[in-house]
């Protein structure tokens, strides 16, 4: 049956999206008006931060239901069991691949630049790094256990996105067990899917203020003066993000899916926008999920991907903590050997895993894994608490691009990627639909047959 994605001609007809255009016109101007807001104002300033905080709370409460519609309907619609375990397996690999990379980069440009010399810590700074670590050991036990919920609709008001993962790939299998049976339960969870997207392009129009309020808070609270002080590992953390992803990213992609990077990018950018707002990767992971069905990448391995992605492929926290660990280690006047650094940063590599979600994770597992592999270095973290929030724009960032090309990565490997449909997404031919922020087209086409579509058929 030929797809609805193409008009008479083969060509869709782009959708009309002046109202989000003016809406992130809108973003850019709150960004650019919150910066002044905060060298102009900053007593006023700080106080704008619970604006931004409710407005990423806003895009965290969408999240959980996203992720178990997607992952739900994604199994639910596949035949073989053992293709959602495949996926599985393959992603893991994957991230603990560029996991390695990002780490071994970020040793390697943190011991050129050997930043941190001549620094000293304040007590207040001390105190604060302390809370942190208090805040960020957990043990490997613990965080196993905290991926199990207390009950099955508990799983919803988790701080991490792991318990939802759990019930939503039970969920999942068992819709996909009892076979025409469960059908009926799939299209209500679709039209479930529906809704929450409906929701979620609601809560998108108060972005503008969301944005200001975060950016005015943290410009008026840091100012230029930390900034002056730290700007070597602030500069060398950026120039190094910049290289994982224009080059090692990049290079992954063309070679593993022969995607361009920027084209990606491109697709992308309002996504960006919204994470460098509000320095946070999850605001746009409800918006990653649906443009990656979109641009063609299979329901199944979006599911499965995108939500593991978060909890387990960070390169751009990786590449923060090695690079902050130096730091703290010179300007503490204690430099690690090459083997103590390798067995540390492993060390919080594998932590980070049980602080993924939690607001300021990168500076939580910082301190949580100094106290637990290095305490006499535990007040150095006071060194990097003034300057988190603006490293912590660039991790997110990195982390966001790290999700989206495994995305289309694995979707390539798994024959699950439709190379036809993103060809004509990256063209401008198929825009995203920005008012349900949902692919109609690709629930229309999604069913037990769909891998073998994606595997060889094409588009008509």
């Amino acid at each position: 049956m030929p797809s609805e994605r193409a008009s008479a001609g083969g060509v869709q007809a782009p959708r009309r999206g002046g109202r989000i255009h003016y809406l992130y016109l809108a973003v850019v101007a709150a960004i650019f008006l919150g910066i002044i807001t905060g060298f102009a104002f900053p007593d006023f300033a700080v106080g704008l931060e619970p604006i931004g905080e409710g407005f990423v709370n806003l895009i965290k409460m969408m999240i959980s239901p996203i992720i178990f519609c997607t992952i739900v309907l994604g199994i639910g619609s596949v035949a073989r069991a053992a293709q959602v375990g495949k996926v599985g397996f393959i992603a893991l690999g994957y991230f603990l691949t560029m996991s390695t990379i990002a780490l071994g980069i970020g040793l390697f440009v943190g011991n050129v630049l050997n930043p941190g010399e001549g620094m000293r810590i304040s007590p207040a700074d001390a105190a604060e790094a302390k809370a942190e670590a208090a805040e960020g050991a957990t043990g490997t036990t613990d965080f196993l256990l905290s991926i199990i919920p207390e009950t099955l609709v508990g799983a919803f008001t988790e701080d991490t996105v792991l318990p939802t993962l759990l019930v939503a790939l039970l969920a999942g299998f068992a819709l996909q067990k009892m076979g025409p049976a469960g059908e009926p339960i799939r299209r209500g969870i679709e039209q479930i899917q529906k809704l929450v997207f409906r929701i979620l392009a609601m809560i998108m129009w108060a972005a503008p203020v969301g944005a200001f309020g975060a950016i005015a808070a943290v410009v008026g609270d840091t100012g230029w003066e930390a900034l002056k002080s730290l700007a070597v590992i602030m500069l060398g953390f950026y120039a190094t993000c910049v290289v994982f992803v224009f080059i090692v990213l990049a290079a992954v992609l063309w070679i593993g899916a022969r995607v361009n990077l920027f084209s990606l990018l491109r697709y992308l950018g309002r996504e960006f926008l919204l994470i460098l707002s509000t320095s946070s990767s999850e605001s746009a992971l409800p918006r990653l999920i649906a443009k990656m069905e979109h641009l063609g990448v299979s329901r199944p391995v979006v599911g499965i991907t995108v939500p593991t992605g978060y909890s387990f492929n960070l390169d751009g926290t990786a590449i923060y903590l090695t690079m902050a660990t130096l730091f703290i280690a010179t300007a503490q006047g204690s430099p690690l050997g090459l083997g103590e650094q390798i067995s540390l940063l492993v060390f919080m590599i594998i932590a980070s895993k049980g602080a993924a979600g939690v607001t300021g994770a990168g500076l939580a597992t910082l301190a949580g894994g100094l106290q637990a592999h290095r305490p006499d270095l535990v007040d150095g973290v006071g060194f990097i608490v003034g300057i988190d929030r603006f490293m912590s724009e660039a991790r997110a960032l990195t982390n966001f691009a790290g999700n989206a090309v495994a995305t289309v990565l694995i979707g390539s490997w798994t024959k699950e990627f439709d190379r036809e449909q993103a060809e004509r997404v990256f063209a401008g031919r198929d825009p995203f639909n920005e008012d349900t922020l949902i692919d109609d087209h690709a629930s229309e086409n999604e069913g037990a047959e769909r891998p073998k579509e994606l595997a060889g058929a094409t588009t008509s």
